[in-house]
């Protein structure tokens, strides 16, 4: 790692961690969530707004933003940052999970996927560096690496393939050597899916490639929490120690600290914005059973608050609630 890209571990109980990653535009406390900016903004919530939720980090999309407005026209418009208003570090995807969830719209093969809009059906290439090069006009802090989602569920043969493609891929980005005025995180993400056999065998060619950090993809797709907290289990020890984890996709609270009692650092999802127009009222009973199933180690069980960078998890006190007098005053949301 460069310098200006470094994790540091500050302390452990059990597989579960506490550390610092710093990037270019500042420093990320860890165990963190990440809110989700999707087209470049957080949904219903001013920039301020953002970091007064305590994140200091936020996740923007290679494949959303490259249609529109363009990554080069965020480039020229002084990067993302600038163009949202958001002065922290930003971790972009690859936008991989967009383009393989376009099903019949698009074509993958060897060099990359060439695919349609879903916007006005023009026809576009995302491949293992033009991805690297969009999150690059982009000015992101973290990139990710271009791969192919595993489809959930998928054979065993299914998931072999994909592995091997998108190690394939990953490798060709490593290769390259892409040269930036700043340091970079290049992260790899381990499609892990369901099936717990390929799971296995997914860290170690990352490791070989060698990362600034690894993420975990392919869970929270349907498979339930304990397969979920399972894959986990196996494929997390397989990481290096010394490189910030990124479990992709989970916001729920009591997965969020089955993940963080397993050793991942960072989290992204959509649940907070997309959730709180409706306004859902979360149940702490629900998720200190979640938590009795999947129980964290060390003395972090025993506490009854729990505190993540981005994201407070109250006991025994419901995380939000609304009346139904409130809902039954309150317009409804467009």
């Amino acid at each position: 790692m460069s310098s200006d890209f470094a994790f540091a571990i500050l302390a452990e109980e059990g597989a579960a961690r506490r550390g610092v990653l710093k990037t270019a535009h500042g420093a990320i406390d860890t165990p963190a969530f990440m809110p989700v900016g999707t087209a470049g903004t957080v949904k219903a919530m001013l920039p301020e707004s953002v970091a007064g939720t305590g994140a200091q980090i936020i996740l923007g999309n290679t494949y959303h933003l490259m249609l529109r407005p363009g990554a080069e026209r965020v480039a020229a418009l002084g990067g993302l940052h600038r163009f949202m208003n958001w002065p922290g570090p930003i971790l972009t995807d690859s936008g991989g999970f967009q383009v393989m969830s376009l099903a019949g719209l698009r074509k993958i093969d060897e060099t990359g996927v060439t695919f349609r809009s879903h916007l006005d059906g023009s026809a576009h290439v995302l491949n293992p560096e033009r991805s690297i090069e969009i999150q690059h006009l982009l000015d992101a802090d973290i990139t990710m690496a271009f791969d192919e989602c595993t489809p959930f569920p998928a054979t065993v043969e299914q998931a072999r393939h994909s592995m091997a493609l998108s190690m394939r891929w990953a490798a060709r980005i490593r290769a390259r050597r892409f040269v930036r005025a700043r340091a970079t995180g290049y992260s790899a993400s381990c499609r892990a899916g369901s099936i717990r056999r390929c799971a296995r065998i997914r860290p170690p060619p990352l490791r070989q490639i060698g990362f600034d950090g690894y993420a975990v993809g392919g869970l929270a797709v349907g498979e339930g929490q304990e397969t979920m907290f399972g894959i986990l289990d196996e494929t997390v020890p397989a990481l290096p120690r010394e490189r910030p984890r990124y479990l992709m996709g989970v916001g729920k609270p009591a997965d969020i600290v089955g993940a963080v009692a397993r050793g991942i650092d960072m989290f992204d999802c959509v649940l907070p914005t997309r959730s709180g127009p409706h306004r859902p009222g979360l149940h702490p009973d629900r998720h200190r059973q979640s938590a009795q199933r999947a129980p964290c180690r060390g003395r972090g069980a025993a506490r009854s608050r729990m505190r993540l960078s981005g994201l407070r998890f109250l006991q025994p006190a419901p995380i939000s609630t609304i009346s139904a007098a409130a809902a039954r005053s309150s317009p409804a949301c467009c």
